[in-house]
């Protein structure tokens, strides 16, 4: 009788990647490269960060490998709107791919905002991959301070 080394980390990480990468499919389905595709599409999408100072809305969003070129930012009707998109950079013939994690392809992202901006004074800026966005928020939208007297 063999004795074989079991490995459980990389069993069991197998094991929840076969479950989990597309559950409701017959496995027979799953090998399809248009069923791969669909889900690199859906994968596309910049995670973000929003935060309110007592001014302004601050939106940060991850865009790494996007040329500042490729990048469209929007407000209407109380909505954000970050467009862009990521381009290969190089086509590989063979198919013998290890890993193949990286997304390409148009992304966008709306979302609603917590208060009302001025849309004509929205400012942005690129660096290392992060696009950080700062929309003022219209008079209306600001706190004011209102004395109470005690009496």
């Amino acid at each position: 009788m063999a004795l074989i080394k079991w490995s459980p980390p990389k069993e069991m990480e197998r094991w929840f990647e076969d479950f989990f990468e597309e559950p409701f499919l017959p496995r027979m389905w799953r090998k399809f490269p248009s069923w791969r595709r669909l889900k690199e599409l859906q994968e596309i999408s910049p995670s973000v960060d929003m935060f309110d100072k007592k001014d302004e809305i601050i939106v940060k969003a991850e865009v790494p490998g996007v040329e500042k070129e490729n990048i469209n930012i929007s407000v209407s009707n109380n909505t954000l709107t970050i467009k862009g998109e990521t381009k290969k950079e190089e086509e590989v013939k063979e198919e013998d791919y290890y890993y193949a994690e990286r997304s390409y392809g148009s992304f966008s992202r709306m979302l609603n905002l917590p208060a009302k901006v001025k849309a004509d004074k929205v400012k942005a800026s690129f660096k290392n991959g992060v696009l950080e966005i700062h929309l003022p928020k219209a008079e209306e939208s600001k706190p004011k301070e209102v004395k109470v007297e005690v009496k």
